[in-house]
C-alpha cells in the first residue's frame, strides 16, 4: 500500500473540517482533497509543518506506511 494519510482521521478527532484546515494552512480546498484522499505524490515539510501545527499533533498521527503485500 505504501504511505496511508490520515488527515480525515484527525479531522474527526480535532473536529475541524477540511475548508477551515485547508484556510488555516493556505492551501487551496482542492489541494486538500487530493492530499486527503492519497492522490498526492509529495508533501512540503512547510506544509506538513502548517498542518500539525494547526492540528496540534505529531505527522505520524497524519502518516503511516504499510507495507505492499506483493513485496
Amino acid at each position: 500500500m505504501g504511505i496511508i494519510i490520515d488527515l480525515d482521521v484527525m479531522l474527526a478527532k480535532k473536529k475541524t473540517s477540511s475548508k477551515e484546515l485547508a484556510a488555516a494552512v493556505g492551501i487551496t480546498p482542492q489541494n486538500l482533497s487530493i492530499l486527503k484522499t492519497g492522490k498526492a505524490k509529495a508533501i512540503r515539510f512547510t506544509t506538513l509543518d502548517a498542518i500539525c501545527r494547526t492540528l496540534d499533533c505529531q505527522p505520524g498521527d497524519i502518516l503511516r506506511y504499510e507495507a505492499d503485500e506483493s513485496h
